[in-house]
């Protein structure tokens, strides 16, 4: 006999279960939520002890006691949305290599000549070059491409203007290409 069901013992109040009745009848009910609601309706102590041990409940719905157990587990560490997701919601917080002002200088970088004895700018010369002028501490190809992808429609329907001095290039990009390269006004 299993007594995992005491590791994570749900305890659903009378909306929840209501809720998860319901949706255990409605027809429309995505089968990934479906078991969710069964496993929880199964495993409800709220009436004292469970009718079913987590092996029970895996057998009957043809599932792993594994499974059985990481849904109560999201359900009593997390709250039944994130048992109905079926994870914990990441926290990955946004680290931006480039902020606007930075993502303007590597366009007008892109848009700028080429270095000496290259016929155009690569991705990974492009972030080499960020670095050295200290537009990003780190930056990776990936992120200069990806950039300048997002950026390329912008760049074809607007002219790129820089101030003057700047030892920046005027760029118009016709057709998103951004290695198109008019003098300097």
């Amino acid at each position: 006999m299993s007594v995992s069901h005491y590791r994570y013992p749900v305890k659903l109040i009378t909306e929840q279960r209501n809720f998860l009745e319901t949706m255990t009848q409605m027809s429309k009910t995505p089968a990934k939520h479906y078991l969710v609601a069964r496993v929880l309706l199964m495993s409800d102590q709220s009436h004292g002890e469970p009718s079913h041990t987590d092996g029970q409940i895996a057998e009957t719905l043809s599932i792993s006691r594994r499974t059985v157990i990481s849904i109560k587990q999201r359900f009593v560490q997390g709250s039944l949305a994130v048992a109905l997701a079926g994870s914990f919601p990441r926290e990955r917080p946004e680290r931006r290599c480039l902020d606007g002002k930075g993502e303007a200088q590597l366009i007008a970088l892109a848009c700028s000549k080429a270095p000496d004895g290259r016929q155009r700018w690569t991705v990974r010369l492009l972030a080499g070059r960020m670095v050295q002028l200290e537009c990003a501490e780190h930056i990776s190809p990936e992120t200069v491409r990806t950039t300048l992808k997002k950026r390329a429609k912008a760049l074809a329907q607007k002219i790129l203007v820089l101030p003057k001095g700047s030892g920046w290039e005027l760029c118009l990009s016709h057709g998103g290409c951004p290695r198109c390269v008019l003098p300097t006004l």
